[in-house]
């Protein structure tokens, strides 16, 4: 297929059927690099009020720098990849204390800051600063390796150097903003991942995998990491209509959000067991008052899955001394902290919020 024609062919479906989407509307490279951050593995009518809630809370890139960390994650909350979020703070600060607020304006320099890869550094630079430089997301590998049957795995260096060769070569100079996101929009509503529109394609006639059948065997992709997992007893002690949270750290999954006092066990386990093995249960059990026991919380998260179980328990007083990162909330202030969905899940569930 000539070049051109791929072009000129993915520009006009484009114009006929984009949609009216508000990061569409500008060329900030603000607005442009927090909607793309935000529309890292998240579809766009779950990203979109999210993206809302970010440009009316921190309206520019100083007002996001300059927030607490944990507005930044509360706001995030349900979003999921929270190292996203806290990357976004951190390239926040970087633009706004190194470079007095203003974005870097080339793919190479934007790759310099946190959180921003080959293809969000493409998206700004392409879209704000006009420079010729292919967006590769994954509608992008979609869309190219079945139009062009290409095999290459994309999640291999060999395979992401490929398409980002093909893709350049398929740009052109003319308009780069309109390119990108005519291919990337293409490859969410028309050449999907599961049942494309091939009959009413524009590509019909010229797709290799149309050709041979072969939709659903592109693009390639290795299977890598197994699911691992993992069973949490949560121990949400109430007193005085205060809850004791913990804030999480080091490199697990959530840091920098709010849970319950845990005990992981590498099988389920009845949390009613801990009671007289854990030094600091043990201590509390005399002020005990009443004790309820979830049933099993199923979380889903990339390469792990959690099995849940939460006991609830109210004391007479709090106890003198607390674990480390553990401190009493008020409902109201629990409500503000940023925490994991499943922490929310049962919160809502049991009616605490």
């Amino acid at each position: 297929m000539d070049n051109r024609y791929f072009s000129k062919k993915v520009v006009e479906w484009y114009e006929e059927n984009k949609r009216n989407l508000p990061w569409r509307n500008t060329k900030n490279p603000y607005k442009v690099w927090l909607s793309e951050i935000i529309l890292q593995q998240t579809r766009v009518n779950q990203g979109l009020p999210y993206y809302r809630n970010f440009v009316r809370e921190f309206p520019t890139v100083h007002d996001l720098a300059g927030a607490p960390l944990q507005k930044v994650l509360r706001l995030w909350q349900g979003l999921g990849y929270y190292t996203r979020a806290r990357n976004l703070h951190k390239a926040a600060k970087t633009v706004a204390e190194n470079f007095n607020g203003k974005f870097p304006e080339s793919f190479v320099a934007l790759k310099q800051l946190p959180g921003v890869g080959d293809y969000t550094a493409a998206a700004i630079a392409s879209i704000s600063f006009g420079e010729a430089v292919a967006v590769v997301d994954g509608n992008v590998f979609r869309v190219l390796a079945r139009v062009f049957g290409v095999d290459k795995p994309i999640n291999t260096p060999g395979g992401k150097k490929h398409f980002f060769e093909l893709a350049n070569t398929l740009l052109g100079n003319a308009n780069p903003a309109l390119f990108n996101q005519a291919v990337m929009e293409f490859g969410a509503l028309h050449c999907t991942p599961k049942n494309p529109l091939c009959e009413t394609c524009v590509f019909r006639a010229s797709c290799v995998a149309y050709k041979h059948d072969a939709q659903h065997l592109l693009p390639v992709k290795l299977t890598t990491k197994k699911n691992r997992k993992r069973y949490f007893n949560y121990y949400v002690i109430k007193s005085n209509q205060s809850l004791l949270m913990n804030i999480r750290n080091g490199k697990d999954i959530w840091t920098g959000l709010y849970d319950f006092y845990l005990i992981e066990n590498n099988r389920a386990t009845n949390p009613e067991k801990a009671f007289d093995e854990n030094p600091f249960l043990k201590k509390i059990q005399s002020q005990i008052t009443a004790k309820e026991i979830s049933t099993t919380y199923k979380h889903v998260l990339s390469h792990q899955t959690i099995y849940a179980r939460f006991a609830l328990i109210t004391l007479k007083k709090k106890p003198a001394a607390l674990p480390e990162r553990l401190r009493f909330y008020s409902v109201k202030k629990v409500s503000e902290l940023p925490k994991p969905v499943l922490i929310g899940r049962f919160l809502h569930d049991f009616g605490l919020l």
